[in-house]
């Protein structure tokens, strides 16, 4: 049975989607963005400062249904420039220090709101 995911500890959606949708023991966690959960903006900052946001809102949506981060299985990752890659891995790697999950990394032309960075995950009970 499919179950639309919502949390106030996360921003809500910018657009038509959900912030995750679970599927049984499966979890789809749309891509997140910097955006403050309270207030909806984006966060000022680096890569760092954005990728921190960006987890931080990704595990709350997680953590919403009852599962953690050990249970992502696979991360999608979008930089809108690869010379971030070092400095995103170094926080990315804060939250699965224990259980690395599956991953692609991508550079794209363009993010929404012209962010530095975007990542989604599946997630499984």
């Amino acid at each position: 049975m499919k179950k639309i995911i919502s949390t106030d500890n996360a921003p809500a959606a910018i657009g038509p989607y959900s912030q995750a949708v679970q599927y049984g023991d499966l979890l789809f966690v749309s891509g997140q963005i910097p955006l403050d959960p309270q207030t909806g903006e984006l966060v000022d900052g680096d890569i760092e400062v954005q990728t921190r946001r960006v987890m931080e809102n990704l595990k709350a949506i997680i953590e919403s249904t009852g599962m953690n981060l050990k249970n992502v299985l696979k991360c999608s990752c979008f930089l809108s420039s690869m010379d971030n890659f070092v400095k995103f891995n170094s926080v990315y790697d804060e939250y699965f220090q224990e259980s690395l999950p599956a991953r692609e990394t991508v550079e794209v032309g363009r993010l929404p709101k012209d962010v530095l960075v975007e990542v989604s995950a599946i997630c499984g009970a």
